[in-house]
Order: structure tokens, then C-alpha cells, then sequence
């Protein structure tokens, strides 16, 4: 079994530190200068020129860019091209504008950060080149102070989502969509402040030591630098709040530090009579403020245990905890690849929580902040994990470059309640002893930044007990039992197998799923799919999800289970379904208007909230002079009627109704249905059969298209 604090520990040298009342946390920030104010962020998304290729001299401050786009930040400059199907747009592409600063305080440094920009960025400012970040999802930050002046100054960026050897992710079945696409923003802080040369990360990190009914015993650690030119003897204070704005528990020390000096600062703190953070129930949230010469970071906790056991599966605050939910692309929308605005982000998530998730898998890197926030705010349990995808490189850049996007992600997202899991890695191809090595640097990265937390990787495509599977904590697999045809069997057998081999072991189902296109119907479903053809019956991937929900939901000893894929998203290497470049499994399109007839099968099963579905709605012409009506409901039973005129009640059968035999009138046809306080409606329109026998279903061939890949192994 493994048993989990709530949050891990840094490893960090520690100055000694006291506790103290709430009295000397005011005291000592009266204390701090007038001109040592609090940090300050400045939105830089606006005034951008672009250009998407190479141009010499992009660097230099009177470079003419006028004849450049404007552009709004986010900004990604291969979004219409990266879901359209064949190649698309890899390599660099240029950012520029201007930032007139009144002057340059002192006292004060200057930072800019990029919340994400994929997949490797320079920065120039005024001409001089002040440094590279490789990798495309976390975000990371300049101290650009000395290369600013009062007055005009020219920002010049460089992105480049070119493959690049020593830069993961390599792999994967996704569009690598390139840009600045995540927000930019200038930082002020004192001379005298909290870390902001963390690897992205806050700087304020909270581990819980005890937790019980009577306390909460938690470490405080935060990283100060003292980038002034004296050395200083300052006041370090930390306190937390509850939900209502009340400080329950405070502390303050002293940290003496020389000049150009970082320190790294512990403080205990008891938080009495403790309100635990319990999932989607009561996603409970405190609020922790460490102070620094006026320099504040707030950052959130939750308080809770987590223990994943082989035989229970998923323990949440002692209490067993049914883990099941979706995996999570990026959020994105058409045309537009991963720019997306934090409203976006939060309606995804709106999705989610309404169909009744308790956890998600963020896919395949590093996600935005809003998501993660949401999260812990809503009550959902994340695995969250770095790009390593598909393909690795053997040289030893590539392993730094891992090693370190590790690093940032479990930094920047260290004090989230809802993450559960760091993620190692997905469905890495090759077995050469290269693959191992670099999967074991990454869990001892892991486990040296956090021991509170375990690591997965999620594995596919050889032998269960393959080496790469056994190097994590815990494991997950992708496992898609009728769909690909590799793949014989079912999935409650291939899971039953595994635990009876494997009793100790740990497992999730990681990924699961089907493609489906809501422009494709056919009833009965086809009784063998077929991923590379051009029909992907939405039938097909509901009939799918039943089969499948139905056997993980009576095996308790999975930690977790995980739906491939919320909604549809762009890759752009595919041919199949109803278009190029998308990836169909999803339980919602790709634009987020349609809910696919799966999504209502698992909200049927997952949601408390009244709810009643008519199933094949878009099937919405029929010959047949009666039809089976079916609709998903989480009620006992449901009465439905046609155009007004009652059919009768039918009993749900685990969160099935049906009625056989409905008769339709030609023409319009309205069908109604209630359950409880739920209800729902949709038309049917009967038409003439042919005559000659002709029907809306091609014949299925798995045609390989153009440019498809010779081979493609199977997986998402």
C-alpha cells in the first residue's frame, strides 16, 4: 500500500524558524519600506507583431516590423493548419513589441514571465540576447532588470516548434501546436523577495507532517533572494487563512542572508481542528500567504491523505474513493490549437464536473494554471505528467531536458491538493535499455522532489510486465479491448489476469476509448470496428463505452479509470473518421457543442443530478414502421410518450431504459421522456424505404490514405 501526505517535502537546507502569534506576522509587515511594495504583474498580451518564418535581424532595436501581423496573445501560428490532416507548420516564428517604462525604480527587479510558449523560446531585449528555455509547457521566467531602461524598450522573442533532437516531447499523437500561447506578463518585486528563479514555481511550498481530526502539523519552506547590494537580517512570516478570510495559523523567523545571497526558509505551523479537502464532496481550501520586505505569494492548501492500495484501489482521507473520470487533452478549440482563454479552460471543466468525474488525467504535458486551480477548487483528483511521449533520444541533453521539464512541472504545481500523481511518462515505444534509464532518472527526479506523491507511467504496446512498466510507483495501462484489432479479449478479463499475476501491484486503467463521429449513424452498430476507415459510427463507440464501463465499474482493486477522451482534439497525422486531423474518441467534439451519446452514459452512471438522455438522436431518419427507443437515466425507471400519445413506463436496467416496438407515423415524430424531475425530448422522422434496397451505410474499407505512416502501433 501506498500512503500519501497530503503534500510532499522539498529538499531543501532550512534555516531554523519559530512559531509565532498573528500579532508579529502584522508587525513585521509594517516593518517593510515603503518602497519595498508588493510585487506587481503586468499583463503583456496585447501590441505583439508577428511573422511566421526565419528573419535575420529580428533581434536588432530598430528592426522595421511594420509590415509584420498584429497579434493578441494567446497566440498560436499554426492553429489552422494543425487539424486540417496531412503536414503542417514546424519550425520558427517571431514576436516583437514595444514596452515604454516611465522609469526603473530602485530597489525593484523586473521579470518576464511566459506562461507557456512551445516549443523552444529566445528572448531579446533592447538587442541583447538574455536567454533559451526547451520545452513547450511550463512556464519559466527572465530577470531582464539590467537589459531595461526608462523609456522605450523593444521585446523580441523567437519560438520555434521544430522537432528538436534533445527536446521531448519527440512523439505522440498529437498536433505540436507552436507560439506564444499562453499569457506573458512582467513581474515587480523588491530587491529583497521570494524566489522567482524556481524553475517556474512559486517559491512557497507546504508540506503536511501529521494530519489528524485534532491538527494539522505542516513545514513552511520558502526560497528568499536577496539580489540587493547589502547584506540584509529580515523577517519572514507565513499565515493561513481559512475559506472565510480568517487567519488560522501563522509564523514568522529571521533569515540573515549577504548580498546576491538565496536562502531557503522553514517555518512550522499547527493548524487546530483541521477541515480536510474531500474530493468532489467539500473541495475545502485554505489559503497560505508567506510575506518577505512586502514581497507576498499566496498559494493554496487542502488538507487530505491519499492511499492507493492494490486490493481497494483509491483511499481519500481514509475512506475508499471510486477514481474514475477522463483523460484530458489540452484545452483547444478549432482553428485556434491550444490558445485558448481561461473561460475556456473553466467551461472544459464545466463539462467535466457535470458528467460526474472524480479525477482527470491532464494529457500529454504540463497544463495551464486555471486548470489546476479549477481543480483544486472543484474537487477533482489529477494526474498530471511531462511530454516524454512515444519517442525518446539516447544522448544525455535529452535526459536534462526531461529531468528538468520533471522538475518544473512538480515546482509549479506542487501545492495543488487536487494533484494526486506525477506523471513519468506515456507509452514510450522502444525497449532499449536508453528507455529504462531515461524512465528512472525521471523517478528519481520525482521522488527527490516529492516523496508525498507517487509517480505512473502509463504503458502500452508490450508485455505488461515489461521493465518500463515496473520503474513508477504505480502503473497504468491504455488498453483499448474493442477497438484496435490487436487488442483480443475483453477488458475485465485482461484486468482480472494482471491483479491475479500481479497481486501487490498497484493499477489504473490509464486510457480507454473509441472513436466516433456524430455525422456517422448505424443501428445495430457494426459488429467489428474498423479505427482506419472512413466510418466511425457514433453507435459504435456508445455500444463501446457500455460493454467497457460495465466490467472496470465491478473491479474495485483499480486505483482508477480514465476515458480516452474527453473531447476531440487535433492530430494532425490521422485519416480516419469523418475528417483528417482529428482524433474522434472523444465524449464531446472537438468545438465543444455535442455531447456524443457516451458522454450521457457515463453521466448516468457518475452524476447524482437528476438526468434522463434519449439515445441515437442524430439517427433521426427511419424507415422501419417501429423502432426501439432507448435512453440512459440515473432514476429507476422512466415513462415515455410519442407525438403526445403515453407508451408506458419501462424499469431502468443499470441505467438503461428501453422500449421495444415503438410505432411511428410517417413524417415528424416527437418523442418525449421523463424521469423524476428529468426529462427529454427528440424527433424521429419516418420516411419511405427504398425500394431498390439502397442504405445511408457505406461499405466499410480500411483504406490507408496518402501520407499516412507505414505502420502506426496501437494507442490512442
Amino acid at each position: 500500500m501506498l500512503a500519501l501526505a497530503p503534500l510532499g517535502s522539498l529538499a531543501l537546507a532550512l534555516l531554523p524558524a519559530s512559531a509565532s502569534p498573528v500579532a508579529d506576522l502584522a508587525s513585521a509587515s509594517a516593518r517593510a519600506p515603503q518602497s519595498q511594495a508588493a510585487r506587481t504583474q503586468t499583463l503583456l498580451d496585447a501590441g505583439w507583431r508577428f511573422n511566421r518564418e526565419e528573419v535575420a535581424g529580428a533581434t536588432a532595436t530598430g528592426f522595421d516590423d511594420s509590415g509584420w501581423a498584429s497579434v493578441t496573445l494567446p497566440h498560436t501560428f499554426n492553429g489552422a493548419d494543425g487539424d486540417d490532416g496531412g503536414t503542417y507548420y514546424r519550425g520558427p516564428a517571431w514576436y516583437r513589441r514595444t514596452l515604454t517604462l516611465d522609469r526603473i525604480p530602485a530597489g525593484r527587479r523586473l521579470w518576464i514571465q511566459f506562461d507557456g510558449a512551445a516549443l523552444v523560446t529566445d528572448l531579446w531585449i533592447n538587442g541583447a540576447h538574455l536567454g533559451r528555455h526547451e520545452g513547450g509547457h511550463a512556464a519559466f521566467r527572465f530577470d531582464v532588470t539590467d537589459a531595461l531602461k526608462p523609456g522605450r524598450n523593444v521585446i523580441a522573442v523567437r519560438v520555434d516548434n521544430s522537432r528538436v533532437p534533445n527536446v521531448t516531447p519527440l512523439g505522440g499523437d498529437f498536433t505540436v501546436f507552436g507560439g506564444l500561447y499562453r499569457h506573458v506578463r512582467l513581474i515587480e518585486v523588491p530587491d529583497v523577495h521570494i524566489d522567482l528563479a524556481d524553475h517556474g514555481g512559486p517559491g512557497v511550498y507546504l508540506a503536511t507532517q501529521k494530519l489528524d481530526q485534532a491538527q494539522a502539523v505542516l513545514n513552511a519552506r520558502i526560497l528568499v533572494r536577496n539580489d540587493s547590494l547589502r547584506n540584509v537580517r529580515i523577517p519572514v512570516s507565513i499565515k493561513v487563512a481559512d475559506a472565510q478570510g480568517e487567519t488560522v495559523a501563522s509564523g514568522i523567523t529571521r533569515a540573515k542572508m549577504e548580498r546576491g545571497q538565496a536562502a531557503r526558509v522553514s517555518i512550522p505551523l499547527t493548524l487546530p481542528q483541521p477541515h480536510l479537502w474531500q474530493g468532489r464532496t467539500d473541495p475545502y481550501l485554505y489559503t497560505v500567504t508567506a510575506e518577505v520586505e512586502g514581497d507576498t505569494v499566496s498559494v493554496p492548501l487542502g488538507l487530505r491523505s491519499i492511499k492507493i492500495d492494490p486490493e481497494q484501489g483509491l483511499l481519500l482521507n481514509g475512506r475508499p474513493y471510486p477514481l474514475h473520470g477522463v483523460n484530458l487533452f489540452h484545452s483547444g478549440r478549432p482553428g485556434r490549437g491550444l490558445a485558448v482563454t481561461d473561460a475556456e479552460i473553466d467551461a472544459d471543466l464545466d463539462q467535466v464536473a457535470e458528467l460526474g468525474a472524480t479525477g482527470v488525467r491532464l494529457v500529454h504535458f504540463q497544463h495551464p494554471q486555471e486548470m489546476y486551480d479549477q481543480a483544486d477548487r472543484r474537487g477533482l483528483l489529477l494526474w498530471t505528467e511531462i511530454g516524454l511521449n512515444g519517442v525518446i533520444d539516447p544522448s544525455s541533453a535529452f535526459e536534462v531536458n526531461a529531468a528538468e521539464q520533471m522538475r518544473e512541472l512538480i515546482r509549479q504545481n506542487y501545492n495543488h491538493p487536487s494533484v494526486m500523481l506525477w506523471g513519468l511518462g506515456n507509452e514510450v515505444y522502444a525497449t532499449t535499455p536508453d528507455v529504462t534509464h531515461v524512465l528512472r532518472t525521471l523517478q528519481s527526479v520525482a521522488r527527490a522532489e516529492d516523496p508525498s506523491r507517487p509517480t505512473v507511467y502509463a504503458h502500452c504496446c508490450q508485455p505488461d510486465d515489461n521493465e518500463k512498466a515496473n520503474i513508477s510507483d504505480v502503473v497504468g495501462f491504455n488498453r483499448y479491448f474493442g477497438w484496435y484489432p490487436g487488442q483480443d479479449g475483453s477488458i475485465g478479463a485482461w484486468a482480472d489476469g494482471f491483479h491475479a499475476q500481479h497481486p501487490t501491484r498497484a493499477f489504473a486503467v490509464s486510457e480507454y476509448g473509441a472513436g466516433a463521429s456524430i455525422r456517422h449513424q448505424q443501428l445495430p452498430p457494426p459488429a467489428q470496428n474498423v479505427p482506419e476507415s472512413g466510418w466511425h459510427p457514433e453507435q459504435a463507440q456508445t455500444q463501446y463505452h457500455v460493454d467497457n464501463w460495465r466490467q472496470l465499474a465491478s473491479r474495485p482493486y483499480l486505483f482508477g479509470t480514465y476515458v480516452w477522451v474527453a473531447f476531440d482534439l487535433a492530430s494532425d497525422g490521422r485519416h480516419e473518421g469523418d475528417r483528417p486531423g482529428i482524433n474522434d474518441k472523444g465524449l464531446v467534439t472537438y468545438d465543444r457543442s455535442t455531447r456524443k451519446d457516451a458522454y450521457y452514459w457515463y453521466q448516468a452512471n457518475w452524476s447524482s443530478t437528476p438526468m434522463i438522455h434519449l439515445t441515437d438522436r442524430r439517427l433521426d431518419r427511419r424507415s422501419d414502421a417501429a423502432v426501439e427507443i432507448r435512453a440512459f437515466t440515473n432514476a429507476p425507471d422512466a415513462t415515455l410518450s410519442v407525438n403526445g400519445r403515453p407508451i408506458g413506463r419501462a424499469v431502468a436496467n443499470d441505467h438503461e431504459v428501453r422500449w421495444p416496438a415503438v410505432p411511428l407515423t410517417m413524417g415528424a415524430n416527437l418523442v418525449s421522456v421523463t424521469a423524476g424531475s428529468a426529462s427529454d425530448t427528440m424527433q424521429l422522422t419516418r420516411v419511405a424505404a427504398s425500394a431498390a434496397g439502397a442504405s445511408e451505410v457505406p461499405e466499410v474499407v480500411a483504406k490507408k490514405p496518402e501520407h499516412a505512416p507505414a505502420t502506426k502501433p496501437p494507442g490512442q
